[in-house]
């Protein structure tokens, strides 16, 4: 880990104004996220887990405290292409082909149509879609579109990846598979990962760091480091030491639904 966090969040809040009085969504969050981390976000429907991964991504601007991306501004951040973004669904466009899809980014930011053909062949074998190319949206299944979603984001190569649920949508079968080739792909590329889920096995399984958020106005209540090994393969899940850690992670968020809200 380097001196400098990749994320760093100090007494930062967010509250927005709406026709029916302020919502607190964020409330004084201290948080690092160092290099190389994956740090999955838990808690419940509206605690502010993907308003924090917008705030990172400059889509949200905070009211309150300071939080940096890379030692820059979430502003400066964005402009640099520091990250990538995949999103609850895939969001991919019907018309393009995968390949097009993958391309889009790297089409804006004005990389040689060689340069385009590499970035998109290597990315779609980090996440098995080769000779996928040319398939459209609507070919694939949900879980090979959301794959292409994430070649998208990796696309460019930012060093880090912010994933708001992106297998939430997904049978837990398909669910499991995805979880298992993420962490491959993790291991692969050192990326930071920033990842929001509602489900205590997933984020357990995949990070090495669970922040537990409280309901409204979103707190921190804890922040536990995982102590499984890096190479997981699925049924660690019924070993001891994660279920112990999955415990943990319960407790925590019956312990945040304590708070006064």
């Amino acid at each position: 880990m380097t001196d400098e966090p990749v994320i760093r969040a100090e007494d930062l809040s967010l509250t927005f104004e709406t026709g029916d009085g302020p919502v607190h969504a964020l409330s004084n969050v201290d948080l690092t996220i160092g290099k190389g981390d994956f740090v999955s976000f838990i808690g419940p429907s509206g605690c502010g887990k993907t308003t924090f991964l917008r705030v990172i991504a400059d889509l949200e601007q905070p009211t309150g405290g300071s939080i940096t991306v890379n030692g820059m501004t979430p502003d400066e951040a964005r402009m640099k292409r520091a990250y990538g973004y995949v999103f609850q669904a895939p969001a991919l466009y019907p018309w393009r082909t995968i390949s097009g899809n993958v391309t889009l980014p790297l089409e804006i930011m004005g990389y040689s149509k060689q340069e385009k053909a590499d970035r998109v062949a290597r990315t779609l074998e980090l996440v098995n879609l080769s000779g996928f190319e040319k398939k459209f949206p609507w070919q694939l299944s949900g879980g090979m579109q959301q794959r292409a979603s994430i070649a998208r984001a990796l696309a460019f190569d930012a060093d880090l990846l912010l994933m708001d649920e992106p297998f939430g949508a997904l049978d837990e079968i398909v669910r499991d598979h995805l979880n298992e080739q993420l962490l491959e792909l993790w291991a692969r590329t050192s990326k930071t990962i920033a990842f929001v889920t509602h489900s205590i096995p997933e984020a357990v399984y995949l990070s090495t760091r669970i922040v537990v958020m409280s309901p409204r106005p979103g707190r921190v209540t804890d922040v536990i480091e995982s102590t499984l090994p890096k190479e997981r393969p699925l049924d660690i899940r019924e070993s001891p030491e994660f279920l112990e850690i999955a415990h943990r992670v319960r407790e925590g968020l019956k312990a945040g639904h304590s708070y006064d809200v």
